[in-house]
């Protein structure tokens, strides 16, 4: 196997680590002899959770626990990882199944990124873990918060604001993949906001997905319109 072009600022050595890395679990749809990302997410989860935590207790030394961790949360938020993979255009590098078309959700990018940092933890320990989370610029995250880190609720608040109040509507259109690795897409509706779809291996991950692009729509158009 050929050299891999580096990754947010990491080269590998090991370039199967990295392919079974960039491996979606719907790439198992139409190759299932394939290995696909999952292990090397939980693990790039733990890794990515504790490189935040040291950096926020090293920058942080008044901050207590429950602000650290809500802190620690924005940082790695699927939000803050998502928007780290489309900034880094690191989409068509991803291995998906055959026919697939359009932008992935983003809880695939965002556990994409779990998996490259996981990767890169057993190919070169934590210094490369270190310089991904260097390059993928998570530190800038550590102020943020609102519907990032639960949009689901977020988008619960802003329907109930609405006069008169609404609950958002979750629909499920679609279950694909396997019995192992399941792909769920629904749709997130609020009348008079209007709707958006999402994906994800479970229906709860898929639901927040579906809200989280529905909120970025609106804040896109109120940015729009200020």
């Amino acid at each position: 196997m050929d050299t891999p072009a580096p990754i947010f600022g990491y080269s590998f050595r090991n370039a199967a680590l990295l392919d079974e890395a960039l491996t979606t679990p719907s790439y198992k749809m139409s190759f299932p002899e394939s290995t696909d990302n999952q292990r090397l997410e939980f693990l790039g989860d733990a890794v990515l959770g504790m490189i935040a935590a040291d950096y926020l207790f090293r920058q942080e030394r008044d901050s207590q626990e429950g602000t650290l961790t809500e802190r620690r949360k924005n940082l790695v938020s699927t939000a803050a990882l998502c928007a780290a993979a489309r900034r880094m255009e690191i989409e068509p590098r991803l291995k998906r199944n055959k026919g697939a078309d359009g932008p992935l959700g983003a809880n695939t990018l965002a556990d994409a990124v779990e998996a490259i940092v996981g990767a890169a933890w057993i190919d070169g320990g934590l210094k490369a873990a270190k310089t991904m989370f260097e390059n993928l610029r998570l530190a800038d995250n550590a102020e943020s918060g609102g519907w990032s880190a639960n949009p689901k609720g977020e988008l619960q608040q802003t329907a109930q604001a609405m006069k008169p109040p609404r609950q958002p509507v979750y629909e499920t259109l679609r279950v694909g993949g396997t019995c192992h690795s399941p792909l769920f897409v629904v749709r997130a509706r609020v009348d008079g906001l209007g709707a958006a779809m999402g994906e994800g291996r479970s229906r709860k991950d898929a639901q927040s997905d579906a809200a989280a692009k529905l909120l970025a729509s609106l804040h896109t158009q109120n940015d729009a319109g200020a």
